[in-house]
């Protein structure tokens, strides 16, 4: 809304109680459709110049129109069709939020509300919300030191901090132990390119809003990448490939760039500097099916490491309806959604369509996870493209001495690097498993003279590569202890005249408090057996 005063917390009560006379009135919402002119000559006669822009850029002959007692407003609907249907409703919040997204327009004020069919219903939305809160990522990411967004470095280019960086560290070590299962090559590529290889591949056509313009070197001009692909197109091409070859596997943790605007940036989750753990898995079509199976069992397997136990399938289809989005003809999408199918149907995977979700080139698996609270986040994909070889002439020799094209996997096992660090974050509420835990262990010394014992403590940890860390502060105890539950740190040792004597360890465990002392070697293989099967 474009309003004459900043709105504050208390307006959303006055609002709330105009809204429920509105629902107690039982007003009809009533449909009305307008030529495209005479819909332009009633909103410069009302004075609403948003609508106006918004209207002169439709290509529809005819609006829709939606009139509510004494007010209209032009909308696509649809909507209840009386207000008496509407039954719990409570608005949450105030924001900035410029026009349109872009930052050069003027700043509007966003009211953010939910609806649901019942009281109960509303309550349990809220109380989520509330824990929601609390789980920010945002919040918790700098309380806990895990990553930051300078203005002066720039919007959207998160700094993770060496807290952030063992999480991330840890993760694609993970992802390196599953794709061993399987064998990839890894390779590495740079972070710019020349913008004629993204106009061949048909990325620039597709993806230029979504790109960083163009720079001049010498006389060529190169991007930023925003995708991984054509660089691994060009490790394929590098030789003379076999059907033998086949699969390659080409892996590569490679961090991207996006022009997201500034009104969609959101700590982590939306970002203009993002790690995508990329593969492209080039293989024969008889191959697509096998190679599929282990690459959606290494999805589950990491889903269970994360502690992720609830996902949906979408199978994400190309819209026969709006072509231009899409390369190909629909023999060939087709051909693509057709093997996609046959791979569900056959790994028993329960899933629903997206029509119109699928990538410029082809069909897809998206991978939707619920964290803790039950809120959804988009993470793995294994997009199957049948266009791109054959674009750009990669072939293999066949069985028969022929050049065929392969098809190739775009894979992302967690997708955005950055995306997957902040789903963690709220997921666990900053509280990490002991694997992915910054800080595993931290070792408390009741006074000065336990000291010496604590450092050796963190000494033997060290030796086992267990990340510790000693807080020999002079502070009570119970001080002690509360920051590092406030640091949520797996496990707190203990140590005073007792343990230094028997060489042992007091033991608290995080959420669960004292778990009693155990001899520092015997707790040593306890934490090693935790990590190693990342409970």
């Amino acid at each position: 809304f474009d309003l004459p005063r900043t709105l504050i917390p208390e307006d959303l009560e006055i609002l709330e109680k105009k809204m429920a006379e509105i629902i107690k009135a039982n007003l009809e919402i009533k449909p009305e459709k307008l030529s495209k002119k005479k819909a332009l000559e009633f909103l410069k006669k009302i004075k609403q110049p948003y609508k106006i822009e918004l209207l002169k850029e439709l290509s529809d002959k005819e609006v829709c129109f939606f009139r509510q007692g004494d007010f209209v407003d032009l909308c696509a609907g649809p909507h209840v069709k009386r207000t008496g249907e509407i039954k719990a409703f409570k608005l949450t919040k105030i924001a900035g939020a410029y026009w349109r997204g872009d930052e050069k327009n003027k700043m509007l004020q966003r009211i953010y509300g939910t609806a649901f069919y019942s009281q109960k219903e509303l309550q349990k939305f809220l109380k989520l919300k509330e824990e929601a809160k609390k789980r920010d990522h945002k919040v918790l990411g700098k309380e806990l030191e895990i990553f930051l967004i300078s203005e002066k470095i720039g919007k959207g280019l998160p700094i993770l901090l060496p807290k952030g960086r063992i999480i991330r560290g840890e993760i694609l070590k993970y992802e390196r132990e599953l794709e061993k299962e399987i064998g990839f090559d890894y390779v590495w590529t740079p972070h710019i390119a020349k913008v004629d290889i993204y106009k061949k591949t048909g990325h620039f056509a597709h993806y230029k809003d979504m790109m960083f313009k163009p720079f001049g070197v010498e006389k060529e001009q190169y991007v930023l990448r925003p995708m991984n692909c054509p660089h691994h197109y060009m490790v394929y091409e590098n030789k003379r490939r076999s059907y033998k070859d086949l699969p390659l596997r080409i892996a590569e943790d490679g961090t991207v760039y996006r022009f997201e605007k500034s009104g969609e940036l959101q700590g982590l989750v939306r970002v203009r500097a993002l790690t995508i753990d990329d593969s492209h898995i080039f293989v024969t079509p008889e191959q697509i099916e096998k190679e599929y199976l282990k690459n959606v069992s290494l999805i589950k397997k990491m889903f269970l490491s994360f502690n992720l136990k609830s996902y949906r399938v979408r199978l994400s289809t190309w819209d026969p309806k709006d072509k231009k989005k899409y390369v190909a003809d629909g023999k060939v999408w087709e051909k693509a959604e057709k093997a996609l199918k046959k791979v569900l149907e056959d790994l028993k995977i329960i899933y629903e369509v997206g029509i119109g979700e699928a990538a410029f080139y082809g069909p897809k698996l998206d991978f939707l996870v619920e964290d803790a609270l039950g809120r959804e986040w988009q993470m793995s994909t294994l997009q199957l493209d049948f266009f791109i070889a054959e674009k750009l002439n990669l072939v293999y020799i066949d069985q028969k001495g022929k050049e065929k094209n392969p098809v190739i996997i775009h894979r992302g096992l967690t997708g955005s690097i950055e995306r997957t660090i902040a789903l963690l974050i709220e997921h666990f509420g900053g509280a990490f498993p002991l694997w992915l835990a910054p800080v595993q262990v931290i070792v408390l010394n009741v006074g000065k003279a336990h000291e010496k014992y604590a450092l050796e403590v963190k000494e033997e940890l060290a030796a086992n590569n267990i990340r510790s860390e000693v807080d020999s502060e002079n502070k009570t105890l119970g001080r002690k202890i509360r920051d590092a539950e406030m640091q949520k740190i797996p496990y707190i040792l203990v140590v005073g005249d007792k343990e230094v004597k028997s060489k042992s360890v007091a033991v608290r465990k995080l959420k669960k408090g004292d778990l009693g002392s155990r001899k520092l070697n015997a707790f040593i293989k306890f934490l090693l057996e935790e990590i190693e099967n990342k409970v």
